[in-house]
């Protein structure tokens, strides 16, 4: 029963933060406080309670900072899908690239300022070498391993494809520090015999459904089990055709935006499951991690030598995450994935997303520098807000989209809220406040409880720590039997902590491994 229980249930276990470190944020050496865990394995409907009492993960380390302690407050944000409209930057953003695609055009001028998470380790810096301590547990060492030989076997020199149907050479000499694509990029603009076609008028309705038949065909092909793995084709409309035409655009519209059939570029967007890692994951892991190296190099002014093969399965591939395949669930599945920007056959961003019961959360985007006038950070965060909601025709309770975490001190990171309608996570009682009744707070205070009820608790808050589960000597059981088997005092102050922190349903579904 025991050895069941430990393979059905989430596994963690706990570490108490008691020192201050690095923030990746605002770089005050000591400034960063967080309570963390190691998940051996978490099923995604613990996280999604996790998430909504403002945990989050890094790979398999899932961290919640102390929110009055710490010197850049991180309040979980989170966009409701269903009601968002784009701004008129984000659409400045879509419309550019339906140029590019179509005609090959690059904006000239400046580009905006694309919006920028810290690095990976940079968000948890303070439990780096914990993390490294503890990775020797995780099941990373064969997909590593595996990268690690591909990666000798290629060379640096080598940039042929895996796959010819998939990927074609890429012949570009890096540019670092510039958001301008570098002169050696080849764009494979298609030759124009002719001037193509009319534009000004509204393509052949026929034409259009026969090229939706040619990318289903080509889905089928790829996937003949039928999973989401492969081409993202548009999805069916979420609301009725509008009747008057001068209404806005949806979401939807603007990003598939009808090409013309001698269009420039070709722009596919694969989701793949990345743990347990897909065969499709796989076949394209060595690729997406070259894309990964130049974004840490250029973006984040990485030495060559920093963004290590370790570094990138630790923290983008390796996810405690289980696979889960309900039958009322989206045809993909639960779990951990990689969403996949194919142009012209190859790599040019990778968005990193767990797919939860109630919500797409957004866990990193990487991209190649070279495409960075594309604005990809807006562009895919907009696809994922789109990905959210076509999951939610299948899997109607999925409806939100995480963004990870606010942080209104610093500018940098302000830009999440512009994504709206959306809400912030109350620190004190988990609540949901919408974001406009938030900001003049946060303009006082860096710190904040968002309830304005002063009565109001944490209504999921431990209430019966006895009842929490501890996995000890192989053995499930209540705290209450565990704790008159210890001496140590120091042990029921970390066990209520972590209860406290996890809330009640958590500590009582999730084991808390103890030796």
């Amino acid at each position: 029963m025991a050895s069941w229980v430990a393979v059905s249930s989430s596994v963690v276990e706990y570490f108490e933060g008691e020192d201050f470190y690095r923030c990746g944020y605002c770089k005050n050496e000591s400034g960063s406080r967080s309570n963390g865990m190691w998940a051996h394995s978490m099923t995604v409907r613990d996280y999604q309670d996790l998430i909504d009492r403002g945990w989050r993960r890094s790979g398999k380390y899932v961290y919640k900072p102390v929110m009055n302690q710490t010197c850049c407050p991180q309040y979980t944000i989170r966009c409701r899908s269903l009601q968002f409209q784009p701004s008129k930057s984000h659409k400045k953003v879509l419309k550019k690239m339906v140029k590019f695609l179509a005609k090959g055009e690059i904006s000239k001028g400046n580009c905006e300022d694309e919006p920028m998470e810290p690095t990976m380790e940079d968000s948890v810096a303070g439990d780096v070498a914990l993390i490294n301590k503890l990775d020797i547990q995780c099941d990373l060492k064969t997909l590593q391993e595996s990268l690690e030989s591909e990666e000798k076997k290629k060379g640096r020199s080598a940039k042929k494809a895996e796959s010819n149907e998939l990927i074609q050479s890429q012949h570009t000499e890096e540019k670092l520090g510039t958001g301008e694509p570098s002169h050696s990029v080849e764009v494979h603009t298609v030759p124009k015999p002719g001037k193509g076609a009319d534009l000004s008028k509204p393509p052949c309705r026929k034409a259009k459904e026969i090229r939706k038949e040619r990318k289903r065909l080509k889905l089928t092909q790829q996937n003949p089990a039928g999973e989401l793995e492969g081409f993202q084709a548009r999805p069916e409309p979420l609301f009725p055709p509008k009747a008057k035409s001068n209404q806005p655009k949806s979401l939807e519209d603007l990003i598939f935006e009808s090409l013309p059939e001698n269009a420039s570029h070709k722009l596919e967007v694969r989701v793949v499951r990345s743990s347990p890692p897909s065969s499709q994951f796989k076949a394209t892991m060595l690729e997406s991690y070259q894309v990964y190296k130049r974004y840490q190099m250029v973006i984040h002014k990485h030495p060559p030598d920093k963004p290590t093969v370790s570094q990138f399965t630790r923290f983008l591939c390796s996810s405690p995450l289980k696979a889960e395949n309900p039958p009322n669930g989206p045809d993909c599945g639960y779990g951990s994935f990689h969403q996949q920007y194919w142009l012209d056959g190859k790599i040019i961003a990778v968005g990193v997303v767990d797919i939860l019961p109630h919500c797409v959360s957004s866990v990193y985007l990487y991209y190649d520098p070279d495409y960075s006038f594309l604005s990809l950070g807006v562009y895919s965060a907009l696809r994922e807000i789109a990905f959210t909601r076509q999951l939610h025709e299948k899997a109607p309770q999925l409806s939100y989209y995480y963004m990870g975490f606010y942080i209104h001190s610093c500018p940098k990171m302000k830009y999440k809220g512009h994504y709206r309608p959306s809400d912030l996570l109350c620190p004190e009682t988990y609540v949901w406040v919408p974001i406009e009744q938030c900001l003049s707070s946060l303009e006082n205070s860096k710190y904040c409880r968002f309830n304005q009820d002063p009565e109001a608790v944490d209504e999921g808050r431990s209430k019966e720590p006895d009842r929490l589960q501890v996995f000890y000597k192989k053995t499930t059981m209540p705290y209450g039997v565990y704790k008159k088997q210890q001496k140590d005092p120091s042990e029921e102050a970390t066990v209520l902590q972590y209860a406290s922190l996890v809330g009640q349903a958590c500590s009582e579904r999730m084991l808390l491994f103890r030796n």
